[in-house]
């Protein structure tokens, strides 16, 4: 299939031009290879058999391909990082490695960080405008810059458009497959986690089922800051033989390693007021897909006829499921322009932000994810109180919702669409 551009494009061209070795960590099938690909002559495929036996037996061999070399899962011989950190000590021209990985080693499989030699990025499935469903109008490096810009752009999307995509994954390889060719490859995708891809990165399972079920009770928990014990709790309702928590913990950080999960930090600003803040990550998978798949949650038990919620439990489910899909595209966005990504909560609970977009300047955006297409007073409440507490550290507030249009409300709180911010 042809290579799809990805938002990831620009920064990995704009470090490789400058810098001798670049490595993309991600989930598998996220897109990895094909965007390193795009970029090398050499290539050396660890998860090939003859050649991983091969490089295994003698890692230095991996320094007579051609440059730029792409090393493709690095992982499964952990020596080559350190080969190549060598390799970059004695000689810093840009451009000679890329590698790539669908898991970190476990502590100690290399001998050095790679700080200093090796700049590492992040790959997250593709954001909307990736998958060519919408067409920004509102900039989200622009928005960092402050100044409140003017928004302006209307979207063709609607509820139904992005529920379609919250349980269609925004892996290249499964995009336009029919409903039950996704299902199928989904399922496949999550058994190959347990049955496979836990076990290469060190954890051994006893019972693969219960690692399943302690998934599905992940996935429940999306975009909330549900505790550990909770999760482990839902996903074993009722059972005297429950697995230790340090267990579960070895599940947490096993599905860490392999990047399907996907927390967001809470955000602790530096010198202010703000003191009593929750410190629980939200939780996300890698994929809002991947999320709706273990629940067993398709279009049909979402959204009826009319492109509504069927009820209550639906509408919290799709909520949820639609602030993941908004916290990976502004995921995306926001590392290309250099910014990380938080979100606030207090203590007892009474302010939340859903997303806190911070520049490296300590200065921040606040943006609030609503399910819904209109937006009142009520909706904007947590960004006026976050404002009077930062004052002019707050760049911007906006809400992004499910509606047709972009706008400035006279308070200056923005609205945007999701299908318009990029």
């Amino acid at each position: 299939m042809p290579y799809l551009p990805r938002i990831i494009d620009g920064e990995l061209d704009e470090l490789f031009s400058e810098l001798p070795a670049v490595a993309l960590d991600g989930p598998k099938g996220v897109g990895k290879t094909s965007t390193a690909r795009e970029r090398a002559v050499g290539l050396a495929q660890l998860d090939s058999t003859s050649t991983r036996e091969s490089i295994a037996a003698d890692p230095e061999l991996i320094l007579s391909r051609e440059r730029p070399l792409l090393i493709d899962e690095w992982q499964k011989v952990p020596s080559v990082w350190d080969v190549v950190r060598r390799a970059v000590d004695a000689d810093r021209t840009p451009g000679q490695f890329l590698l790539t990985g669908s898991a970190t080693p476990e502590p100690g499989a290399t001998a050095h960080s790679g700080a200093g030699r090796i700049v590492r990025l992040r790959m997250r499935p593709m954001t909307l405008s990736e998958r060519g469903v919408a067409d920004p109008t509102v900039s989200l490096r622009e928005l960092l810059r402050g100044g409140r810009p003017r928004l302006h752009g209307e979207s063709r999307l609607r509820l139904a458009d992005y529920t379609a995509e919250m349980i269609s994954p925004g892996l290249p390889g499964l995009r336009g497959l029919s409903p039950r060719a996704t299902r199928a490859q989904l399922d496949s995708y999550l058994l190959g986690v347990v049955d496979r891809d836990v076990p290469e990165a060190g954890l051994q399972l006893r019972r693969p089922e219960v690692m399943l079920d302690w998934l599905r009770a992940y996935a429940a928990a999306t975009a909330s800051t549900a505790s550990y014990t909770e999760i482990l709790d839902a996903a074993t309702p009722g059972s005297s033989d429950k697995p230790a928590k340090t267990t579960t913990a070895a599940y947490r950080d096993a599905l860490t390693q392999i990047w399907l999960l996907d927390p967001v930090p809470a955000w602790a600003p530096i010198g202010s007021e703000l003191t009593r803040l929750g410190q629980a990550p939200k939780h996300h998978l890698a994929d809002p897909a991947l999320a709706a798949r273990l629940l067993g949650i398709g279009f049909d038990a979402l959204i009826d006829g009319e492109g509504r919620p069927l009820g209550p439990q639906e509408s919290t489910m799709l909520g949820r499921l639609f602030e993941s899909l908004v916290t990976l595209c502004v995921r995306v966005t926001a590392q290309a322009a250099e910014a990380s990504v938080g979100h606030l909560r207090t203590r007892n609970g009474d302010h939340e932000i859903d997303l806190v977009v911070v520049r490296d300047d300590g200065r921040v955006l606040a943006i609030e994810v609503k399910l819904a297409s209109t937006i009142t007073d009520r909706d904007t409440r947590h960004l006026h109180w976050l404002g009077k507490h930062l004052g002019p550290r707050l760049l911007d507030a906006i809400v992004v919702n499910t509606g047709p249009t972009a706008y400035r409300r006279t308070d200056g709180i923005g609205v945007v669409p999701l299908g318009l911010l990029g």
